[in-house]
């Protein structure tokens, strides 16, 4: 890569300061919801960091603004960034995963005794005796946990505080629901899934504090 390439490329930082002068509300894990949307697609250097060009910014400015000044759901602002960008590439359709119980075990790693003391302290709730991609996150987790000696038992607090964080997400978003006017659901989606993005940042920015608390650093 050129030098003048190299310039060419920002960080997300970056682009989070070239953008908060017109948008103060936006965050970089706003940037990253937008992306995981696909609404901009970044580059990725071979470490992983996300390179932005000018047109990223451009994309993101026309992104806000819409959602600004227009209040419009995110699938139609994809539509209008088509008209006015071209159409992002298609990302291949995602496999819906819905697993019966041997396959559970088998894909998480974990004994049908680990599993059942999951559902009895309700990490894990099947639905028509069939695991989502979810469960299966959460089985392969508790399985690594247990490594360390904590058990579905310990994990309990976990639990009560992602259902507290839970709550706040449910609460900024009912004003929203009760309004029942076209695309109020969509919207909905669109808070509740940044909301959780915050939220997950913030818990594991204060988890991490609180470690190097421990350790006394």
């Amino acid at each position: 890569m050129t030098s003048q390439a190299a310039r060419s490329h920002m960080s997300i930082g970056e682009v989070l300061a070239l953008l908060q002068g017109e948008f103060p509300d936006v965050t970089i894990s706003k940037i990253r919801f937008l992306e995981g949307e696909g609404l901009i697609e970044p580059e990725r250097s071979p470490s992983g960091f996300r390179k932005f060009t000018h047109l990223h910014v451009e994309q993101l400015r026309f992104i806000l603004t819409e959602q600004r000044d227009h209040y419009l759901p995110l699938r139609v602002i994809k539509d209008r960034m088509a008209e006015s960008f071209g159409r992002p590439r298609a990302l291949p359709d995602k496999q819906e995963v819905r697993l019966g119980r041997a396959e559970l075990l088998e894909a998480a790693g974990i004994d049908e005794e680990t599993l059942a003391e999951c559902e009895d302290y309700g990490l894990l709730t099947p639905v028509a005796r069939r695991y989502d991609e979810e469960a299966l996150k959460i089985a392969r987790t508790v399985g690594a946990l247990a490594r360390f000696g904590l058990g579905a038992r310990h994990l309990r607090a976990v639990k009560a505080a992602a259902e507290r964080e839970c709550g706040l997400v449910e609460q900024s978003v009912a004003p929203v629901l009760k309004r029942r006017a076209p695309g109020a659901i969509g919207e909905a989606e669109e808070t509740a899934r940044e909301l959780s993005n915050l939220l997950l940042d913030l818990h594991a920015s204060l988890v991490r504090t609180g470690v190097r608390s421990v350790l006394g650093r």
